[in-house]
């Protein structure tokens, strides 16, 4: 099979007829046997909830190092098969695709012997922390003809504003801002440990010989994929890194500011040290600006000025109408693209191939004191 690499072409209406038809559409399909690669928190969490939710997919065989997760998610999501050598996983030809659910530095070695093996990927976030190694799974990805999804996935309202700042609805973009951040590793690995019957926990995001990247990659691979979802491409980073307040070598605190193809400057901020959690998105331009969360309950807000020669007056907001995109789990827009024979629009191997070269800069940036130029553009 060879994938078109045209772009997600369900963002709007057309989307939106399939998804009405979608049961019976679906039911007509031959099934998809899915494979999962990583028997941690992330597939507990999010991957096998999700694809159990997709109809016509079946998850038929976790791989993972620990015999203990394998038979417990085996037993609670009802998995047929379970394999400590994930070799065994890849060379199976009933299995269609796979998810990557490892640890980012195990991500583009396995990626692209799954691809070798001619399956479809669906990437765990963040695509890795080398710019060889994102450019050689890029290269994998093309040369392939399979459906690659690299995570993060976006919602509606991130189509919508990407659109309206593609027609000009606030005018030129002159500034943006994305936060993401959370309370840490640790964190989240009580809710693991929990999942598992586990006491203590390997924290192995904190090990700088295991993980070499921080919260930067962690969680500023969302805010950053988010600004450049939105606004485009970034051709310039200054960026600083700290660790504020984790037991670890590696940053737990990054701002990063981004100039953006366009022009306007746009700033991406992310940590660890954060237990009361932000998501946050806004980007200005000369004619309005927009805001995500949206104000008084909308997903998303348009902010048209009041007046444009008088202080006084207040903007006025209007709701994003996202009701034409796509509102699916991640899981599902992926199972749909192999479907469709495209690849996402957004969450796509070159898209995660920029944003990694961005996190790098920032990475750079920050040690070397200076700004870094990014080399690849989007599109």
């Amino acid at each position: 099979m060879q994938v078109r690499l045209t772009g997600y072409e369900l963002e709007r209406g057309r989307y939106a007829a399939m998804a009405r038809q979608g049961p019976r559409i679906r039911r007509s399909m031959k099934p998809l046997n899915v494979g999962i690669l990583g028997a941690g928190g992330i597939a507990h969490k999010l991957h096998l909830p999700e694809l159990q939710a997709v109809a016509g997919v079946q998850v038929t065989c976790l791989a993972g190092r620990k015999e203990h997760r394998l038979r417990r998610l085996a037993e609670r999501f009802g998995v047929p098969r379970w394999t400590q050598d994930y070799h065994a996983l890849l060379s199976d030809p009933s299995i269609d695709a796979v998810c990557i659910a490892t640890p980012h530095p195990q991500h583009v070695p396995m990626g692209i012997e799954a691809l070798a093996a001619g399956k479809h990927v669906l990437m765990q976030k963040p695509l890795c922390a080398n710019l060889a190694e994102a450019d050689a799974f890029v290269e994998a990805a093309e040369r392939s003809g399979r459906t690659v999804f690299c995570l993060p996935h976006f919602g509606p309202h991130v189509f919508a504003l990407r659109d309206l700042v593609r027609e000009g609805a606030i005018g030129r973009v002159s500034g943006g801002h994305a936060r993401v951040s959370h309370g840490g590793p640790e964190v989240y690995y009580a809710e693991v440990r929990d999942a598992f019957g586990e006491e203590g926990g390997d924290l192995w995001f904190f090990d700088a010989r295991r993980a070499s990247v921080g919260a930067l990659f962690d969680m500023g691979v969302y805010a950053v994929s988010l600004l450049v979802a939105v606004l485009g491409s970034a051709v310039r980073v200054c960026g600083l890194v700290r660790t504020v307040a984790k037991p670890t070598d590696l940053e737990d605190t990054a701002t990063l500011i981004l100039e953006m193809e366009g022009g306007g400057l746009a700033t991406a901020e992310t940590g660890w040290c954060d237990p009361a959690r932000t998501f946050e998105f806004r980007a200005h331009g000369t004619a309005g600006k927009l805001t995500m969360p949206g104000t008084q309950g909308a997903g998303a807000t348009r902010w048209n000025p009041g007046s444009s020669t008088r202080e006084d007056v207040p903007p006025t907001p209007l709701a994003v109408d996202a009701a034409g995109y796509p509102a699916v789990t991640a899981h599902q827009h992926f199972i749909d693209c192999i479907r469709r024979e495209v690849q996402p629009l957004l969450s796509n191997a070159r898209t995660a191939r920029h944003v990694t070269e961005i996190l790098l800069a920032g990475l750079a940036s920050s040690k070397d004191d200076r700004s870094v130029p990014v080399r690849s553009r989007l599109g």
